[in-house]
């Protein structure tokens, strides 16, 4: 069967897209990913018209798409009361849109090659990265998701953030198909992946033992995390007697943590149950049923909405109530999840509202990353980094927070929006990469799970469990974790950014150039420019 018919080179583009799902979380068949590109090469680079090239391109990506996101349809039917059919054709329309990474993919790809035969080791790295790069994503997600539970392939993300992870997949899955396209000159590519890839190993078990080093020497901060199980009320409103309900819960939960040894208690995004006013500075009286610290010794970061009457402004925040119950710090989540907490273009279209429930878009992003600090009961200083809800998969985000030089990074978040299959696993996964990319840990308090513990390699050290409170009801939970104090954000990305992105992208235009040099020179010379490879 030739790979430039139509049929077999849907067929091919169908099982890269499908190797690229099952290599991720929760079904974690990562080795697949070493692999995964390798079908849809062969079918992209020996189609015989670009549109054909372009079309099997995009439906990889859409493949890829819907296998790592079908969990969207029952969000949108749940908290935007989508009818199944309006769920599945915005389900189809973002598939389509993030295709887009692989559609830009493989037009650069087959634009180069038909014209200069770049080996594939060297062009589909670089391209690749640059494609995720500059395709903007609604939940930021690329190839690096498959290694997420292999601390050793991902300490290269402390240089070149998570694209350089991408970057080693993609080299290896070239120098596979080089080595497919011509067996007699395989030696070369394969012998330069080998190369790269035994570079970032031995880079990672290095500087894993070196981060272990300074782990052992930290002092330790023992840490609560609550885990509310609370189903998520997407009109921000409660009856009374369930709000009391929910914050006897926390309490319960916190006064447990602590008499387990937890020096602070950590709350999950928006699990206070009612709003705050802006200039709250302390906690309220014994007497009032809003009381937050009930018969709590410990300091607690809580998640709540808090409000600005005067300016009609709401805003996520994470507050820092010390021992004595006063706000010691305030934390307004900066990145707003587009069509859930901010409408895109509702100022020019205000209609937008209402297709969306009456929660969406009501917040205001704070000004900008912000430091919660703790004085433990030996006297040290903690600096926490929050991160509120996605805000620790973007790397982009991290590195200012990063910047900041946090010890520790503390992440809120809600995942019950999402059921308990696959989303909350997905999001775990990203987020180890952003103890990499900053050399600090992360816990994370997350309404329905997984909450966790990450160590500054990236390694999953502690974990609970996801849960649906919508259809397996659970009681509030939580652990008591040990984080490590680091000077955290003192890394090659915090200091330089996303300049491995930028080499790709750079070196993409550089061989394109040539390639089009190349052409004309053909032309001039009354040659044909080289055209696909052999079919």
């Amino acid at each position: 069967m030739r790979a430039s018919n139509f049929y077999a080179g849907f067929g091919l583009v169908t099982v890269s897209g499908c190797l690229w799902f099952l290599a991720c979380t929760p079904l974690d068949l990562s080795a697949l990913a070493w692999i995964a590109a390798l079908p849809m090469l062969l079918a992209v680079d020996r189609a015989p018209t670009m549109r054909r090239a372009l079309f099997l391109g995009w439906w990889a990506g859409v493949v890829e798409t819907a296998g790592g996101f079908y969990w969207l349809i029952e969000v949108m039917q749940r908290f935007a009361d989508f009818p199944w059919f309006a769920a599945v054709l915005v389900f189809i329309l973002f598939c389509a849109a993030r295709a887009l990474i692989f559609v830009l993919f493989t037009g650069v790809v087959c634009g180069i090659r038909r014209r200069l035969r770049v080996p594939m080791t060297l062009l589909a790295p670089m391209v690749m990265t640059g494609c995720e790069f500059v395709i903007p994503q609604l939940f930021p997600c690329g190839q690096w998701i498959t290694q997420a539970w292999h601390p050793i392939v991902i300490q290269i993300s402390e240089l070149t953030g998570p694209l350089g992870v991408t970057a080693l997949l993609m080299t290896v899955n070239g120098a596979l198909y080089d080595a497919w396209e011509s067996p007699r000159r395989a030696r070369l590519p394969l012998i330069s992946a080998a190369a790269v890839l035994a570079a970032a190993l031995i880079f990672g078990a290095v500087r894993m033992r070196q981060i272990d080093e300074l782990i052992a020497r930290a002092p330790q901060l023992k840490i609560g995390l609550v885990q509310p199980n609370f189903p998520y009320t997407i009109d921000g409103e409660f009856s009374r007697d369930e709000a009391v309900r929910q914050l006897a819960a926390l309490q319960e939960q916190t006064r447990r943590l602590g008499r387990e040894g937890a020096e602070v208690v950590v709350w999950s995004e928006g699990s206070y149950p009612a709003a705050l006013p802006r200039d709250f500075n302390a906690d309220y009286a014994s007497d009032s049923m809003a009381m937050i610290r009930r018969g709590i010794e410990t300091p607690v970061v809580i998640g709540a909405d808090t409000y600005d009457s005067s300016h009609d402004a709401a805003y996520n925040s994470a507050l820092l109530l010390d021992a004595q119950g006063r706000v010691a710090g305030r934390y307004d989540k900066v990145r707003l999840l587009a069509f859930g907490e901010y409408m895109p273009g509702i100022e020019y279209f205000p209609w937008l509202r209402n297709l969306m429930p009456a929660a969406a878009g009501r917040f205001t992003p704070g000004a900008a990353p912000a430091l919660l600090s703790l004085r433990d009961a030996q006297g040290r200083d903690w600096a926490f980094g929050p991160v509120i809800c996605y805000e620790d998969i973007l790397a982009g985000y991290l590195r200012q927070v990063g910047a900041l030089h946090p010890n520790l990074i503390v992440n809120m978040t809600v995942d019950s929006w999402y059921g308990a299959r696959t989303e909350p696993w997905e999001h775990l996964a990203l987020a180890v990469f952003a103890t990499v990319e900053l050399r600090a840990a992360m816990v994370r308090a997350v309404n329905s799970g997984v909450s966790a513990l990450i160590d500054p390699n990236g390694r999953l050290l502690r974990k609970t469990y996801a849960n649906d409170p919508y259809r397996e009801p659970r009681a509030a939970d939580g652990m008591v974790v040990s984080a490590p104090r680091m000077s955290g954000g003192e890394t090659v990305y915090v200091t330089y950014g996303d300049w491995f992105a930028y080499l790709c992208i750079a070196a993409t235009l550089l061989t394109g150039a040539s390639a089009i040099r190349q052409r004309r020179a053909a032309a001039q010379g009354g040659k044909p420019a080289s055209g696909p490879g052999p079919a």
